[in-house]
């Protein structure tokens, strides 16, 4: 919302796009965001509305497809309604129209929600490169989740800069325990607001099928069909790519004899898509990352815990099974929440290997005027062999391990509670 706002008010606006994964609140925000802060809102549904879509054939003057949709909603449109294009993705016209919302109508304030907007922006020549603003949603983050299973107070804490140490001395049992239920439940909102109603992780997991089905269904409709299977492969092996000691994602995993060459496009397709997270391995843990990017080996991740546990068939009986869920696979699924929560915070993760392979730090991060290697460890062993490593190889004044022991400043070495990793951006260091 805040960044909406500050959209609404800048003196150089341009139409919005919010893209993001099927089901993760985009046309929700945008049309409480409408509700809240305008007259008016304006909407049309381009997936469901044959007559909206013919308003962007043949010409595209904006004066004339302004006052059909007026005319198609009943809402006057005036510089205080807000025109919102849901699923803009199914109109490749009416993504083009967005060029000339920005040239010749910028007093106009008009949103747009699509999936898979990578995908039109990589494969469609009518997506208006520099005519528009972006904004990606992604799932709830831990203290998104807190939030809306009404645990507000102690989100505000975590918010407002309360210290990790009071917290975790004071409220290590409970956060612990909320930390056990979002790796379970996800942040995919329709699945966190039927568990804050139900508290029902069967319900949740049912919840996360249906959300994997329509996945399915997606691929079906929009992959080019020569990579579906291959995209279908990648999908599902997510899980025990991710069990595997060594994450690197192996192809020969997918089928015997598999090589890049035949995989690379699906699993660019699946980023565009939005469904994973690609973390490439770096050669060096030196700023900026990305100038020492090893494009040949890289991990995949889910773009939410909950769909990978659904993807997995994880029971959700193992929430009640003390500390398993975090040893589960390996540990692979706290990992996999821990990625989750760096790419909320609008971090680029990556991760480093030595060339001998005796020591591997899980993620390293740019952070302001350095960089920041991450060890995840699924339970409290406090071992740091691999950042000691790394640390002195390149130098580096700080490192993070998140596990499930308490706060502590040792020095070189930060340890970060899991539950207070998407606090990272914000830490002194």
């Amino acid at each position: 919302m805040k960044q909406l706002e500050a959209w609404k008010t800048s003196r150089n606006r341009k139409p919005l796009i919010i893209r993001g994964a099927r089901q993760t609140g985009k046309t929700w925000l945008s049309e409480e965001f409408g509700r809240t802060r305008y007259e008016a809102v304006a909407r049309i549904d381009l997936m469901n509305n044959e007559r909206a879509r013919s308003f962007f054939d043949g010409d595209l003057d904006v004066s004339r497809i302004l006052r059909n949709i007026s005319l198609e909603t009943g809402v006057p449109i005036t510089a205080d309604t807000l025109v919102l294009l849901d699923e803009i993705q199914e109109c490749p016209r009416a993504l083009t129209a967005l060029k000339y919302f920005c040239e010749d109508a910028r007093a106009y304030h008009v949103i747009a929600t699509g999936s898979y907007m990578g995908i039109a922006r990589h494969e469609d020549t009518s997506y208006p490169v520099g005519k528009v603003d972006t904004l990606t949603l992604r799932p709830m983050d831990f203290t998104e989740y807190l939030r809306a299973i009404g645990q507000g107070m102690m989100a505000d804490a975590m918010s407002d800069g309360a210290s990790i140490a009071d917290l975790d001395s004071g409220f290590r049992d409970r956060l612990k325990d909320w930390l056990k239920e979002y790796m379970v439940v996800g942040g995919m909102p329709a699945v966190v607001a039927d568990f804050a109603e139900h508290h029902d992780f069967n319900e949740a997991r049912k919840l996360q099928r249906e959300i994997l089905d329509d996945y399915d269904g997606d691929f079906s409709k929009h992959a080019p069909l020569r990579i579906l299977e291959r995209i279908r492969m990648v999908w599902a092996s997510l899980p025990s790519q991710l069990a595997k000691e060594n994450r690197k994602f192996i192809y020969g995993a997918l089928r015997p004899g598999a090589r890049a060459r035949e995989f690379e496009e699906s699993i660019q397709w699946l980023r565009d898509y939005g469904a994973i997270t690609k973390v490439p391995a770096v050669t060096a843990i030196r700023t900026p990352l990305a100038a020492y990017e090893d494009s040949a080996a890289f991990k995949l991740f889910a773009v939410d815990c909950g769909l990978l546990g659904a993807l997995a068939r994880l029971s959700p009986s193992t929430i009640l099974e003390g500390e398993k869920l975090f040893t589960e696979f390996k540990g692979s699924f706290t990992e996999q929440y821990v990625c989750q929560q760096l790419v909320a915070q609008r971090l680029s993760p990556y991760y480093w290997s030595s060339p001998t392979g005796r020591a591997e730090v899980d993620f390293v991060v740019d952070h302001p005027d350095t960089v920041l290697p991450i060890e995840v460890k699924a339970q409290e062993n406090l071992q740091a062999k691999s950042l000691r490593v790394a640390v002195g190889h390149f130098d580096l004044h700080k490192a993070v391990r998140t596990s499930l022991a308490g706060y502590r400043d040792n020095d070189w070495l930060l340890n970060v509670p899991l539950w207070a990793i998407n606090r990272l951006a914000a830490l002194p260091l």
